[in-house]
């Protein structure tokens, strides 16, 4: 946290205090949430030229707050003192729920031309494995725990499909990340992974691994992208402002969503897959980060 506030110092950003905001503060500014992604340095960097083209955009200052994690940002929210905020699928089911809050925009990128992914499980092709049935008695790999396409997703799949994940499996590790389960498989040190579908394009297009090696055992329904929310009592002329202006960013970075086409409109129940999923696992949404 000491060299994100370094590097926001540096960059220019301000970390907005969290005190009662006015009327007239509200007509002067907007005030932006942010959760900083894995690669938090990386994340701040693509979303200070998203927020100063929304800035220009829009004739008026543009702040972010920059939370560690997402409670911070959601209570936030509840409180009245940011305007918009950028939220992870689940956390912002959660946000739902104790703010007056909706998702109003999601992230297209010029990568995939979607504003939503996929959760895969991978076998090698010369592993013999074809289907969730033949999962059994084998060695598999989730990336973390609270990952959404790495864990949440395909174990909630799983159970759909009649299997129970903790006896399903041999033996069961977290890697950490979506490429070092992809390269896991690919090096024979597990038998089968859930990745995101994107990552696993990435990773082929780099040359890590080759397409033709692996076998898709299982596919998600699409997972929405992390959303753009603001709070329901926002002036309805800003909000068409911003909503206007997240459309037209084009050609900036965004995290690690690559090059930005624009951000298109979604709604709350583009997230009912979320919610479903968490009801599916019995998921408590205040311990996910």
């Amino acid at each position: 946290m000491k060299n994100l506030a370094k590097f926001l110092r540096v960059a220019g950003i301000v970390l907005l205090p969290l005190v009662a905001a006015t009327s007239a503060q509200a007509a002067d500014k907007l005030t932006i949430g942010l959760i900083p992604s894995e690669d938090s340095q990386a994340m701040i960097e693509s979303s200070k030229q998203v927020l100063d083209s929304l800035e220009s955009q829009l004739g008026m200052p543009v702040e972010p707050f920059v939370a560690t994690d997402y409670n911070g940002i959601i209570e936030a929210l509840r409180a009245g003192k940011l305007d918009v905020a950028y939220l992870g699928p689940f956390s912002y089911v959660l946000a739902t729920t104790v703010a007056d809050v909706e998702a109003f925009s999601v992230a297209v990128t010029k990568k995939t031309g979607q504003s939503a992914y996929k959760s895969l499980i991978l076998a090698r092709k010369d592993s013999g494995i074809r289907n969730l049935a033949d999962l059994k008695g084998h060695t598999f790999a989730f990336v973390d725990p609270s990952s959404a396409s790495g864990h949440l997703f395909p174990k909630a799949g799983l159970e759909q499909a009649g299997f129970e994940p903790d006896k399903l499996f041999s033996r069961v590790i977290f890697s950490g990340s979506h490429d070092a389960s992809i390269l896991a498989v690919e090096n024979q040190k597990v038998d089968a992974a859930a990745v995101a579908d994107r990552i696993l394009a990435g990773a082929v297009a780099k040359g890590l691994v080759k397409q033709d090696d692996f076998q898709v055992v299982w596919t998600s329904r699409p997972i929405p992208e992390s959303p753009m929310v603001w709070r329901k009592d926002m002036d309805p002329a800003l909000k068409q402002k911003v909503a206007a202006a997240l459309a037209s960013i084009k050609d900036l970075p965004w995290g690690d969503q690559g090059q930005l086409d624009g951000f298109q409109p979604t709604n709350d129940a583009a997230y009912d897959v979320v919610r479903e999923t968490a009801k599916v696992l019995d998921l408590d949404l205040r311990s996910m980060k």
